[in-house]
C-alpha cells in the first residue's frame, strides 16, 4: 500500500516532469523563432536575379518578448511620430569595387542620420574597422544613404533598425562586398551586442559556416541589448540623443511581415533626408 508521503513524493516528481517537458518545448519553439529572426540581419545581395541567404543565432528564452507584445493589434492604429520626407530621390549608385582606403585610422569620424524622426548621431572606429567606415565615408559623400528608407524593425529575440539599403526592400547593395572586421571587439561580450552598437548586415549562416566577408551597405542600430554571436561587423555607437530617436522609433512598434519579402517595417515613417560623414 502506497503512503500519503510517497504518494506525495510521486506527485511532485510528475509535476516536475510536466515543467520540464514544457521548458522543453519553449525552448524549441525560442529557436524556432529566432532562426526567423536571424534572416531581419541578412543582406540579400542582388547579383545575378539575387540569391536568399539566411543566418541563424542563439537566443535566450529570458529575454524574449511575449508575443503578444511583438506587434500592435491591427484594430489598434499606431501614430506615426515622425516628420514627412523631404524631397528628393535616392540616387541609383553602384560601384564595381570597394573603394580605395583612404580615412585616417588614427582619426575620430561620425555620421549622422538627419531622419524624419530625428538626428542620429553615430561615432565611427575607424581603428578597429577601417574598411567599413572607409566605405561608408565613400558612399555617404556621393549622397547614396540619402532620402533613402529604414526598411526593418525587429522586437523579438534582436531588437534592431535596419537601414542603408537604397532599395528599401533589403535586397540592395552598393555592389561591391566588404570583410568582416573587429568581430572580437570587447564591447560584444556573452554573445550579446549592447544598445547603441552600430553593425553591418551580412549573408553569413552560422549552420553551413559560408557567407563571410559579404556586408554591403545595409546596418542595424540596436535599440536594446541583442543575443547575436560575433558574426556582424561593429562599426560604430550611437549618441545619447540618437538613442532617444532610435526608442521613439521602436516604441511606435512594426508592421506585420510582407508576405513578398519577410520584412517587418517601422511603423514609424523612417526616411534619411541626409547622411553626412566627417572628421574630427
Amino acid at each position: 500500500m502506497v503512503s500519503s508521503d510517497q504518494r506525495r513524493r510521486q506527485l511532485a516528481r510528475e509535476k516536475f516532469a510536466r515543467q520540464q517537458e514544457r521548458r522543453e518545448s519553449a525552448r524549441h519553439k525560442a529557436k524556432r523563432r529566432n532562426a526567423i529572426i536571424a534572416t531581419s540581419l541578412v543582406v540579400v545581395l542582388a547579383a545575378s536575379g539575387g540569391a536568399v541567404a539566411a543566418g541563424a543565432f542563439k537566443g535566450d528564452d529570458a529575454k524574449q518578448k511575449p508575443d503578444a507584445e511583438a506587434a500592435p493589434s491591427p484594430s489598434s492604429p499606431v501614430k506615426d511620430p515622425c516628420d514627412k520626407a523631404a524631397g528628393g530621390e535616392v540616387e541609383k549608385l553602384s560601384y564595381k569595387k570597394e573603394p580605395a582606403l583612404t580615412v585616417d585610422k588614427s582619426a575620430d569620424y561620425a555620421m549622422k542620420l538627419a531622419t524624419t524622426c530625428g538626428d542620429i548621431d553615430i561615432d565611427l572606429n575607424a581603428a578597429a574597422a577601417p574598411r567599413t567606415v572607409n566605405s561608408f565615408d565613400f558612399l555617404v559623400n556621393k549622397g547614396y544613404l540619402d532620402h533613402t528608407k529604414c526598411h526593418r524593425l525587429t522586437e523579438q529575440g534582436i531588437y534592431v533598425l535596419q537601414c542603408g539599403d537604397p532599395k528599401g526592400t533589403g535586397t540592395g547593395g552598393p555592389g561591391y562586398t566588404l570583410p568582416d572586421e573587429n568581430l572580437k571587439d570587447k564591447s560584444l561580450k556573452g554573445n550579446v551586442y549592447p544598445a547603441g552598437t552600430v553593425a553591418m548586415a551580412n549573408q553569413y549562416n552560422a549552420q553551413t559556416k559560408e557567407g563571410r566577408d559579404t556586408g554591403g551597405s545595409q546596418f542595424f542600430l540596436v535599440y536594446q541589448d541583442s543575443q547575436l554571436p560575433p558574426d556582424y561587423t561593429p562599426f560604430g555607437t550611437i549618441s545619447e540623443g540618437g538613442m532617444k530617436v532610435l526608442r521613439k522609433i521602436a516604441a511606435a512598434g512594426a508592421a506585420q511581415p510582407d508576405p513578398t519579402t519577410g520584412n517587418t517595417a517601422p511603423n514609424a515613417t523612417v526616411v534619411i533626408d541626409k547622411a553626412t560623414v566627417r572628421k574630427s
